[in-house]
């Protein structure tokens, strides 16, 4: 039987933030190469049928991660991560916008700034992502588009794996 995770999706719309709070049954280094690592991101991001697929990845400070959502007809739809700061193994903070191929930001689309937290839960890992957004028009429109469906999806996508190790 499949252990129950925590797992919980809160929307502040006083503060335009989402906090997501998920717990994964694997150590924090292991939680942390599968969220800072290009080859092993590309494994879950995505729900599915869609696969994330990776053009370039500078994990650092001044860093960025430029990926494709690759659909099942082929479509792509891009986004860039920006690395501001990074505790390795505890957090790090990045901005992220929907973008081109060339790695250009799409200013009609909605932009966040993520503060993702690792911490122990026992034996597992727990990730405290908070997603900021300038104004509340940001954060509707990333609701709209299934942004809590389509996380949940990857991250349970996540969890499959994990399990298998």
């Amino acid at each position: 039987m499949k252990p129950t995770l925590f797992f919980d999706f809160t929307v502040d719309k006083q503060n335009n933030t989402i906090n997501i709070k998920r717990e994964f049954a694997a150590d924090r280094p292991t939680v942390w190469d599968y969220y800072t690592k290009s080859e092993l991101l590309d494994q879950w991001w995505m729900p599915s049928p869609w696969k994330s697929r990776t053009k370039s990845m500078d994990f650092r400070e001044g860093g960025k991660w430029h990926y494709a959502a690759v659909g099942p007809n082929g479509e792509e739809h891009w986004s860039i991560t920006s690395y501001v700061k990074i505790e390795p193994k505890s957090m790090f903070l990045a901005h992220d916008a929907f973008g081109d191929a060339d790695g250009n930001i799409n200013i009609q689309m909605p932009q966040s700034k993520w503060t993702m937290n690792f911490s122990d839960m026992d034996k597992n890992t727990l990730v405290h992502g908070i997603m900021q957004f300038s104004d509340l028009a940001q954060l509707e429109q990333t609701i709209a588009m299934g942004f809590k469906e389509g996380l949940t999806m990857a991250m349970e996508n996540l969890d499959t794996i994990l399990a298998k190790r």
